[in-house]
């Protein structure tokens, strides 16, 4: 059974760019999110997520050991270091390419569904003391992102 994902990336720096229209108006090359050395974090959300995935999810985030100690062994978290996370919603993280070339995307949740439990991961990184930066919703954007290490683990929740 498919869960809520989270593509965890250590970062220099990392950016989201609007590319397109939202609602009408157009916000072409406006940074919506940016944030230096820490982690960018592209959320995926299912059917079956609830606000405790999320919840869970926010907490695995704050808490994984992917960021260097003084001796540059990755034994902190960002609680511990930069506190700064980009959250950027990615429903293409639910691609299922078992059936052929063109993934379908069954699996991911509707964006009625997925935005606000993107928000409640948000939300609880920001409760438990991070700065959080994130893309905006149903929009095209640029992503940029400066993988430090590289560093990139998925969790699921």
């Amino acid at each position: 059974m498919p869960v809520m994902r989270g593509l965890v990336q250590r970062v220099k720096q990392a950016s989201v760019t609007v590319t397109g229209e939202v609602a009408g108006e157009p916000s072409s090359g406006e940074v919506v999110g940016a944030v230096g050395h820490g982690l960018c974090v592209l959320v995926g959300v299912t059917h079956t997520d609830t606000a405790d995935h999320a919840r869970k999810l926010a907490e695995k985030i704050w808490h994984l050991r992917v960021m260097d100690d003084e001796a540059g062994v990755m034994n902190r978290s960002v609680a511990d270091t930069t506190r700064e996370v980009l959250v950027v919603s990615q429903f293409t993280l639910y691609g299922d390419t078992s059936a052929g070339r063109r993934p379908s995307w069954i699996n991911a949740a509707r964006p009625e569904h997925a935005e606000p439990l993107v928000q409640a991961v948000v939300d609880h990184l920001r409760s438990l003391g991070a700065t959080v930066a994130t893309g905006r919703f149903r929009t095209e954007m640029v992503v940029q992102i400066a993988n430090d290490g590289p560093v990139t683990v998925l969790l699921e929740v």
